[in-house]
This record gives structure tokens, sequence and C-alpha cells, in this order.
């Protein structure tokens, strides 16, 4: 007898969470890591918000808020939505949660009957497809090749949208390839999808901030033919190093905000009074850290980028966007290891780079592609500079 529930047999355990596990055990044995599984900025949240969130504590603002977001942290994502992109919203129409997966989460949640699918373009973030099976829908993934930057076409979307299409997600900048869609992209998605008025739109907008060479953030709520059914959902994790804060935000219709809401008062209630404090601090407060965060950002990218595509077997983009690179190990695979064997997969390929060499990756099968692996470069240049030459040493010992 299983006192276990069947819906837990449609998904499993988030793979970037997997390898950084992996990576944790193995360094509390002695083994030198260099862990580039984790997409968490190294950097320190800003000074100006945690004063924010000790001023809250000593001012008692440790109570129960409304369920999804206090009034102030409300007017903060309203004004910053504005400001940053245009988009106007009222209270009513913004939601906070415990982190931009709980936002997600909730809105998938309120909206799939079963059956309804939701259009996921491949590479995509680990915890779409699950999502969406734990809510009883079906994931529908759509590979994009690295021919197209890894992003998906409107033809494609076109060609798998059915009658039972319920969401269709974007996600740029994009984990884990890092690729940004740029306004004409965006509007050409928007494009087609005007004439499918059932169809929603979310939005993970998570990394806006986080972009290089003068690309210009662009989100689909901005095309006015499609702003009153998109979901954007953003948050303070990665643009302000808040990841263990847990605050993502979306702004949307209000008769799905309502419905998240409900949904998020039977499950977290609130997210947390001061994490809510601080947030209002980083919305509103000095802005000017996040250019010289990107810029340095921008230098790893640029480093990484060059060094991988200097080792023999490995293929990688330039991205524009986020802390990521998806190179490819294509040329990899089905070749032999002197020590460890032969490499059939991606999974292989990282799994045994991880032993030897200690450098933690997360395979490209993680997030819907084969044949690839993903390197967040949010951790020191003396890291990355380690990394790559372990990186090139163990693809050297390929035959």
């Amino acid at each position: 007898m299983t006192i276990l529930s069947s819906s837990l047999s449609r998904i499993k355990p988030s793979p970037t969470l997997a390898v950084t596990q992996k990576a944790r055990e193995l360094r509390d044995k002695g083994v030198d890591i260099i862990s580039l599984g984790a997409g968490e900025p190294d950097f320190d949240t800003p000074e100006n918000v945690k004063n924010a969130a000790i001023e809250a504590i000593n001012k008692g603002e440790t109570k129960y808020t409304a369920v999804d977001g206090t009034p102030k942290l409300k007017e903060a994502i309203i004004k910053k939505f504005k400001r940053e992109n245009g988009l106007d919203f009222i209270k009513d129409q913004i939601n906070v949660g415990a982190g931009g997966k709980q936002v997600i989460y909730n809105a998938i949640l309120a909206t799939i009957n079963p059956g309804d699918e939701v259009l996921i373009p491949a590479p995509y973030w680990v915890s779409y497809p699950d999502i969406v099976l734990l809510a009883g829908g079906v994931p529908k993934v759509v590979v994009c090749n690295d021919k197209d930057e890894f992003k998906i076409t409107p033809e494609k979307i076109k060609d798998n949208l059915t009658n039972k299409t319920k969401w269709v997600i974007l996600n740029s900048p994009s984990n884990p390839t890092g690729s940004c869609y740029d306004k004409d992209e965006i509007d050409s998605i928007a494009n087609v999808l005007k004439d499918y008025p059932k169809v929603m739109i979310m939005s993970d907008d998570i990394y806006e901030h986080v972009v290089y060479d003068n690309f210009k953030f662009y989100t689909i709520a901005q095309n006015k033919n499609v702003t009153d059914r998109t979901l954007t959902v953003n948050g303070v994790s990665k643009s302000y190093s808040m990841t263990g804060w847990r605050i993502g935000y979306a702004g949307g219709p209000a008769e799905l905000i309502k419905a998240m809401a409900k949904i998020q008062s039977q499950s977290t209630t609130n997210p947390s009074s001061i994490s809510q404090a601080a947030a209002v601090e980083a919305l509103s407060g000095d802005q000017s850290f996040i250019k010289v965060r990107s810029d340095a950002f921008k230098e790893r990218r640029n480093f990484i980028v060059t060094e991988l595509n200097k080792i023999k077997g490995i293929e990688c983009l330039n991205p524009q966007g986020a802390f990521y690179v998806f190179p490819s190990c294509k040329n990899c695979l089905g070749k032999v290891h002197s020590h460890f064997g032969n490499i059939k997969t991606d999974t292989d390929f990282v799994t045994m780079l991880l032993e030897s060499t200690g450098v933690a990756v997360v395979q490209g099968s993680a997030f819907g592609l084969e044949g690839f692996f993903r390197i967040s470069y949010a951790t020191s240049m003396k890291n990355l500079e380690k990394a790559v030459k372990r990186i090139s040493e163990f693809c050297s010992k390929l035959s």
C-alpha cells in the first residue's frame, strides 16, 4: 500500500537543484568543486534593501499581510511596470507571491483543466512542464534549435496551437540559454496570437535587467493586441540578488489575479512581510547598481564564450541576456573518456565532468534539449578561469 499521490509520478525533482546538491555532497567530502549549476547571482543584496528589511522588523511589521501583497508593494510594482515597461495596472491586477515560481504555479493551477495544453518552447526552465503536469495539464514542448538562437518562431507557435491550448509561455531573457527576443520578434509572435483570443500568454521576465550589448528589453504585454490576456511575471530574485527573500510578482487580468490570490489563500497565505518591505525598497530605491552588476556579468559572458569555443568538441553561442550559456557537447557524444568510459548522452558528459574535474554543470536534456549543457557564470572570474581549464582538460582526454 502506498500513501503517496499518483500525481507525484508525473513529475521529477528539479535537475538544477539535484546538481547543486550533488556538488554540495562532494564538497563536504573534501572535493574541490566549482559549481556552475545554480541560477543565483553571487552578488549580495544591496545595502539599502537590507536596511529596509531591518527597519521593517524594528517597526514591528512582522504580522500577516494581505494574501497577495501589501498595498505599498503593489503600488511599487505598478510604478515599476509603468516606468520601465509602459504598462498600466491597478492593484486588483497585481499578484505578489513567495517567489516567481509560486506566482507561475498559482496561475497554472487557477486556469488548467484536465487535458488543457500549455505550449512551452524548449530549451525551457525546468519547472514549467512539471507545474503543468501537477495541475493536470499537458505540456506541449516545441523544440527550438541553435540556428534560431533557441527562440521559438511565429510559424512554430501557429503550427502547434490547438483547440486545447490554454497558455503559451515565453521567457526572455531565457533560462537556460540567455537568448532574448527583440521587439520585432515579440510583435511577430503577438501577431499570430491575436487571432487566437482564447489562448493566454505568460511572459516570464525575471531576467529583464540582465541584458548586454545595448539590447532593449520588450515584453509582449506592450503589444496592445494581446495585453488583456497576458500575465507578466517578474520578481526581485535575479536583478536585485534576492533569491532567498522569495518575492515574485505579476500583472495581468483582474479575474485571473483574483483566482491566483484565492489559491494562495489556501496554501502559503501572504509572502514574508519583511521580504515585501525589502522589495518595496528594491523596486523604488536606487537602481544604479543594476548596470554595474550587468557589466560584470557581461565581462564574464565574454570570457566564458570565448574560452569555451576554443575547446575541441564544444560550441557556444553568445547570448544577449541572463547569466547562462548553453554550449553544445554533441561533438563529444559517442566518444570515450580515457578513465570514465563511453559518453553516450549529455547526462554522461556532465556526470563524468563533475566526477573527474569537480566542475558542476547541468545537462541540456534537463531543459528539454539533448546534446547541450548549461553553465551559470554567476560566479567569480577566478572560478570561471579554473572551470574552463578543467573542461578543456576533460575534453582533451576524449577519443
